[in-house]
């Protein structure tokens, strides 16, 4: 008799995982981790919102009214911005390596991108 509290991995691909929105917007969250901001308050605000970003994404594949769906695509396309932005303000700054900005504004604008199509 099989074990209902174990989920094989079919069972366990949440809606998100369906996007490449979702690998987008991941890969921006670990590229703002890796930039290396030094200054606290520019590496929180980064941070947090590179994982708003990812947190926004997940919600959004998960609801079921088209309203609150790209609402919350919006959101995580802008906290997308956000997070580049403070990258490119601590590289500015002298607060992360030369170079951090450009790596993360790339993987930014993909999700930019992907986010925008979908909040439409």
């Amino acid at each position: 008799m099989p074990n209902h509290t174990e989920v094989n991995e079919v069972e366990a691909k949440l809606p998100h995982h369906h996007l490449l929105a979702w690998t987008a917007v991941l890969d921006l969250a670990r590229a703002v981790k890796a930039a290396g901001i030094t200054d606290a308050h520019l590496r929180d605000q980064a941070m947090r919102a590179a994982k708003n970003a990812c947190c926004n994404c997940g919600e959004a594949a998960s609801k079921m009214h088209l309203g609150d769906v790209r609402r919350s695509f919006s959101i995580a396309r802008g906290e997308a911005g956000e997070a580049a932005c403070a990258v490119e303000t601590a590289v500015a700054m002298g607060y992360a390596p030369p170079g951090k900005d450009l790596e993360v504004n790339r993987a930014a604008a993909l999700a930019i991108r992907l986010l925008g199509g979908l909040a439409r």
